[in-house]
């Protein structure tokens, strides 16, 4: 039974030391990568940097709070204009701002102040969507900046090659090649979150626009509404 099975253990005590030599440093790997590492690097980290501050000032409330419209329709009927100013200017929101608008310049034409509104609405979102951009730019230059840093990692390897006399050791090709590649992995892997990430915000900027435009719409009626009673 032993003389049976040693083929497969000699085998594998004969494959363990090559697949421990074919186990990849990664982090050996990316610090040896070369300069156009350290740009990668350096716009993934503008790329988080973005995202974070889009998450954390991309909000519902920041663009059309839940609820406001309800209350200012509310207030709006029972004619209490005081309140509805002083509700928006504590807002810090883009409806707050439209909602500060109409208050204000509620006796002029309706269509004046509802182009006005569109305006402001427009105009914010597409600030909110301009902050994002960053991202886009990200997505575009990292996998060119990694497919540069291979190309150029290419030719050191095969300079070195040259220089050696010759392909008498394929390893140094081998090896400066696999250390090239690094950075189109690293820059299409950076790419590829960037884009990712500019699109969600890019749909969440578009969602909270239709809901925006939504409770702009129901004030604007009610406004106008109010207008024909006075």
């Amino acid at each position: 039974m032993s003389n049976r099975f040693s083929p497969f253990l000699l085998s594998a005590c004969l494959l363990a030391p090559a697949a421990q030599a074919q186990e990849i440093n990664v982090f050996d790997q990316v610090v040896h990568a070369g300069a156009a590492m350290v740009v990668i690097a350096a716009i993934s980290v503008l790329a988080a940097a973005v995202a974070i501050e889009r998450l954390r000032h991309l909000r519902l409330r920041a663009i059309a709070p839940a609820g406001m419209a309800a209350e200012v329709q509310a207030l709006w009927r029972s004619r209490n204009f005081n309140q509805v100013r002083d509700m928006a200017a504590m807002s810090d929101s883009t409806l707050g701002r439209i909602v500060l608008y109409m208050v204000e310049n509620r006796h002029k034409e309706a269509r004046a102040v509802s182009d006005s509104c569109g305006d402001i609405a427009s105009r914010e979102l597409r600030q909110h969507q301009q902050k994002a951009y960053a991202l886009a730019v990200v997505a575009t230059v990292a996998p060119i900046v990694g497919l540069l840093g291979t190309v150029v990692g290419m030719i050191e390897s095969f300079h070195a090659i040259a220089y050696a006399g010759g392909m008498g050791n394929p390893a140094l090709l081998a090896g400066g090649i696999s250390k090239a590649l690094v950075n189109t992995a690293s820059g299409l892997s950076v790419a590829l979150c960037a884009l990712g990430a500019h699109h969600f915000f890019k749909h969440r900027v578009v969602s909270y626009g239709l809901l925006l435009e939504k409770d702009v719409n129901a004030l604007l009626e009610e406004s106008a509404s109010q207008l024909k009673v006075a």
